[in-house]
């Protein structure tokens, strides 16, 4: 049995009995930081006599073939990392993915989440939420990025590096605007969390006047239709951009619909005016 198991954000007190019993009973676990891991187990007055295995980003992959070879034996395989849960940004998806198609069975020990944790932190609406990972280290390749959540109606999650944060929400506010709300969640559930609520510019002011330290999840308010006003023209314009990109005048009317929160019938009808238009020029 593949067994995935949600670690402590920062606070040893919210370890699962489930996953004290885990760590003491396994005889095999694969662990971002066996340095980390000891000292986690060391806070929660356990011992553990299981062979651990490295298994973090960089070696991954590399990795598949002995773990996946250990669950095959007949042997349970329990994974941790460094807080969390393995898989969200962490290593795990792949085991998950190879156990399934060697159909070994999976559970999954749950506990706390940096992103669920950060979502009920900030106060912003927690009903509809999307978590895209870690932002891009480049500005070019983050404001791309960022442009493409633009839209997004959704209350937007996201990790960054304390020494990138700076720049990040430079990038969020060229983007999304200064006045779009947000948080920056500091060090959950540790000794010195702290959460920072405001716009865009009120966080980016903050983070230009302090010196950021500790794990950071950033989360923002997802874009409001009724907050932007467009004009026929605009809509006119989007339309044919989506058609450019090769889809159906239907499906761009569509899709613009969806992007803007107007009535299909109102972009069907500017682009009826545009086509009238276009018969009338000389």
């Amino acid at each position: 049995m593949l067994i995935l198991a949600a670690i402590p954000l920062g606070n040893p007190a919210d370890a699962s009995t489930n996953l004290r019993e885990a760590i003491v009973s396994a005889k095999f676990i694969a662990a971002e930081d066996s340095r980390k891991f000891s000292r986690l187990c060391s806070d929660l007055g356990i011992t553990y006599s299981a062979k651990i295995i490295s298994f973090f980003e960089g070696n991954e992959i590399e990795r598949l073939e002995e773990l996946v070879a250990i669950l095959e034996s007949g042997s349970d395989l329990l994974v941790v990392t460094d807080a969390g849960m393995p898989g969200i940004s962490d290593p795990g998806y792949r085991l998950a993915r190879a156990a399934v198609e060697k159909n070994i069975k999976i559970k999954v020990l749950p506990g706390p989440s940096a992103v669920t944790t950060a979502l009920l932190l900030s106060g912003l609406p927690s009903d509809r939420f999307c978590f895209e990972g870690f932002a891009p280290r480049t500005s070019g390749a983050r404001t791309t990025w960022f442009e493409n959540l633009a839209n997004e109606t959704r209350t937007i999650i996201l990790f960054e590096a304390p020494h990138r944060l700076l720049e990040s929400l430079a990038d969020a506010v060229s983007v999304f605007g200064p006045n779009r709300l947000g948080a920056i969640c500091r060090e959950m559930t540790k000794t010195y969390e702290e959460v920072i609520r405001g716009d865009l510019e009120t966080l980016h002011n903050w983070a230009a006047a302090t010196e950021i330290l500790g794990e950071i999840t950033l989360v923002i308010a997802g874009f409001d239709p009724d907050s932007r006003q467009f004009t026929e023209a605009d809509l006119i314009a989007e339309v044919l951009k989506q058609e450019a990109a090769g889809i159906s005048r239907k499906e761009a009317i569509t899709e613009v619909a969806r992007i803007t929160g107007r009535a299909k019938r109102e972009v069907f009808d500017a682009m009826v005016t545009h086509k009238s238009q276009d018969r009338v020029t000389p």
